[in-house]
């Protein structure tokens, strides 16, 4: 099936590492071999059934130009374009406030790639941020099976140092000084909104 973006580009898959996908791999009886969005949606799940918070993965708008009937009671799309550019994966409230962010991760053991990231992303968060909205990603190291939890004010500023030339990637390092572990746990899988209470004092 072919996609095209809003200009009317070719969508082409990047290498998995460029865009943080995670082939789904087997791992400790914890662990499950479940991928970071499907953590992300079980924890969502979680919440809401509890009345903790109502977050949701955002859809994204999709064209259909071109099906075929291979069957009468069957359609196959052959060709779509996304509408628009997609801005971040996840939006919803909490406590009255309102929280978006980005889910990415990486197999790179010692940092993490911001061509990970895109541009009109970036701009997305920074327009959060100065609508006072909480903004943030959820960064996690595939190999050791670490999550953090980045506040887009920091990836703003690393962001800005790859466009003034400097490094392309953050390091493990500034993301253990700047951002906040999250341990994977049962249930739920990952606690995200217990780093928000500290945070930001909505305890």
């Amino acid at each position: 099936m072919k996609f095209h973006y809003p200009n009317g580009k070719k969508y082409v898959p990047k290498k998995e590492e460029s865009i943080g996908i995670k082939k789904e791999k087997k791992w400790s009886y914890g662990n499950r071999g479940m991928t970071l969005e499907e953590d992300i949606n079980e924890t969502n799940e979680y919440y809401l059934k509890n009345g903790i918070a109502s977050i949701h993965k955002k859809p994204t708008p999709v064209q259909i130009v071109q099906v075929d009937y291979p069957k009468r009671s069957a359609a196959v799309i052959k060709e779509a374009y996304f509408k628009q550019a997609s801005t971040t994966d996840y939006n919803g409230v909490y406590k009255g406030r309102y929280i978006d962010f980005e889910a990415k991760e990486t197999q790179n053991p010692t940092s993490f790639p911001l061509q990970n990231f895109h541009e009109h992303q970036v701009k997305h968060m920074e327009n959060i941020i100065q609508q006072k909205g909480i903004c943030f990603v959820l960064l996690r190291f595939s190999i050791t099976e670490e999550i953090f939890l980045l506040e887009a004010i920091h990836l703003l500023t690393f962001w800005k140092r790859m466009k003034d030339g400097g490094r392309k990637s953050i390091t493990k390092e500034e993301i253990e000084i700047n951002g906040h572990p999250i341990s994977l746990g049962y249930n739920p899988r990952i606690d995200y909104i217990k780093k928000i209470d500290y945070l930001y004092n909505l305890r």
